[in-house]
C-alpha cells in the first residue's frame, strides 16, 4: 500500500487541503475526502508522514460511523474505491483505503468536544482557574481523573496553524444558535457513552474526543473523523492510575516527544527520527486492533 503525503488530483477541483485531509469535490452535492499520511501535532504538520496513519483513520472512523448510525445519521456515500467515479480511477492505488465520498454539508463553526476525564488542556485549565469551559469542579481533582459524568466543552474552530480556543456552551450558541448546539450536544454526548462502553469492553478508555457536525437540508449529520487517534485521547485500562499523564494509544507519545525537545511549537517542526516514527505508527495500529478486534491488513 502507498504512503499518501499529498494528491493532485486533476479532473476535480481541490476544495481545501488541510493538516491532514485532501478535499475534492466531485459534483455539487458530493466531496472526496483523502486522509493521508501527513502528521499533525500542536497544529504543526511535521515533515515526515506515518505510514499508513490515514489508512488507520480512515478505517476506524469507518467502524465507528457504522456503530453509530442508530444514533445519528452521517455523510458516507461510499468507500469502496472501485465503485468511485470512472476519472478517480488512475488514483486507486493512492486512495485504497484512506478515502471516502461524502454528502456536502454546511459544517458547524464549532467543535463538539466531550471530556470523560481531566487531561490535556482541560486539565490546564482547571489547574487555573478550577472550571473546564465555564464548568465548576470539584476541588482537588488529580490529573487524568474520570469527572463526575462527561462534559460538553465546545471549542472554536481555528484557521490551518492557529490553536482550538475552549470556550463554554453559552458562547458555543451565539457561534452557532442555541438549537443547533442543544442538539449536538445531546448526539455527543451519547456518541461518547456509546463509543466509552465498547471500548471498555476491549480495555480503553476513551479519555476525550471531538466531533464534528455539519447541516444538511435534511437537518445534522455526524462529519470527517470519529473516535480515532488523532481526534480522542486512548488510555489501557490496565495500570490506569489518575495523577500524572497516561500511556496512550494516540498521538500523545509524539506530542510528549516534541514536547522535550528544544522547538518552540511553531514551524519549522523537529526531524522526527525513524525510531519515533515507528514507534508512533504502532500506536496507531495498535488502536485500531484492540478497538476492531481485527489485525491491521497493511504492512
Amino acid at each position: 500500500m502507498n504512503i499518501v503525503t499529498q494528491t493532485d488530483i486533476k479532473e476535480y477541483p481541490l476544495v481545501s487541503r488541510g493538516k491532514v485531509r485532501d478535499i475534492y469535490e466531485i459534483s455539487s452535492d458530493e466531496l472526496l475526502i483523502i486522509t493521508t499520511d501527513r502528521m499533525s501535532a500542536f497544529d504543526v504538520v511535521m515533515n515526515e508522514p506515518i505510514p499508513h496513519k490515514g489508512v488507520i483513520l480512515n478505517m476506524i472512523t469507518l467502524f465507528w460511523m457504522d456503530k453509530f448510525a442508530d444514533i445519528v445519521p452521517n455523510h458516507l456515500i461510499e468507500h469502496d474505491v472501485t465503485k468511485f467515479p470512472a476519472p478517480l480511477a488512475p488514483y486507486a492505488d493512492d486512495l485504497e483505503g484512506r478515502s471516502v465520498i461524502v454528502k456536502k454539508a454546511r459544517p458547524l463553526p464549532i467543535e463538539c468536544i466531550v471530556r470523560g476525564y481531566i487531561t490535556g488542556s482541560g486539565w490546564k485549565d482547571y489547574q487555573r482557574t478550577g472550571t473546564v469551559c465555564g464548568y465548576d469542579l470539584p476541588a482537588n481533582l488529580q490529573e487524568s481523573q474520570q469527572l463526575p459524568q462527561p462534559l460538553f466543552t465546545p471549542s472554536t474552530k481555528a484557521d490551518l496553524g492557529e490553536h482550538d480556543e475552549n470556550i463554554t456552551v453559552d458562547q458555543a450558541m451565539d457561534h452557532a444558535g442555541r438549537e443547533i448546539v442543544e442538539q449536538v450536544s445531546k448526539i455527543t454526548l451519547d456518541i461518547y457513552k456509546a463509543g466509552s462502553e465498547y471500548a471498555a469492553d476491549k480495555g480503553i478508555i476513551i479519555a476525550d474526543t471531538k466531533f464534528e457536525f455539519g447541516m444538511t437540508d435534511a437537518g445534522v449529520i455526524l462529519i470527517d473523523e470519529v473516535l480515532t487517534p488523532d481526534s480522542s485521547r486512548f488510555w489501557p485500562q490496565k495500570g490506569y492510575a489518575p495523577g500524572a499523564s497516561q500511556p496512550s494509544f494516540d498521538k500523545q507519545y509524539l506530542r510528549d516527544w516534541l514536547s522535550a525537545q528544544d522547538w518552540d511549537k511553531t514551524p519549522p517542526p523537529p526531524t522526527l527520527p525513524n525510531e519515533v516514527i515507528d514507534r508512533t505508527r504502532a500506536k496507531y495500529v495498535e488502536a485500531y486492533e484492540f478497538l476492531t478486534g481485527e489485525a491491521f491488513p497493511f504492512k
